[in-house]
């Protein structure tokens, strides 16, 4: 499938806290840790649970949070399908939306209980 403007802008418009406990409740009832959950974002955005929470309270949009982010470099390794999109195709135009859809790549894999190694993206020498 293909990006829309207008998709990118509903994306980036969403409130980051109203989704944010739905990721969680997905990885409670697959056993994951709060830690776990905590550690994918961290890693993926720079984000350590202070300034989550702060993001959270300050209910800021996806937009907002992606731009406060500071990707991993290792964000680019994140490949694979998330809502009938695949995520390499995502034109760097629609740069939160993809940045979403990687978040959410890594959330399902933690889900399915992938081992934390491998969801944290390490480039092989």
């Amino acid at each position: 499938m293909k990006v829309t403007a207008e998709k990118n802008e509903k994306v980036a418009n969403m409130i980051f806290a109203s989704i944010y406990p739905l990721y969680w409740n997905r990885l409670e009832k697959h056993g994951r840790t709060k830690e776990e959950f905590h550690q994918v974002i961290e890693w993926l955005t720079g984000f350590d649970e202070k300034k989550l929470k702060s993001l959270i309270e300050k209910k800021v949009t996806f937009r907002t949070f992606f731009k406060k982010a500071k990707m991993h470099p290792n964000a680019h390794m994140i490949k694979g399908v998330v809502c009938g999109y695949r995520i390499e195709e995502i034109e760097d135009e629609f740069e939160v939306y993809k940045q979403c859809r990687q978040m959410e790549k890594l959330i399902d894999e933690l889900a399915k209980g992938r081992k934390m190694e491998k969801i944290l993206r390490v480039e092989k020498k």
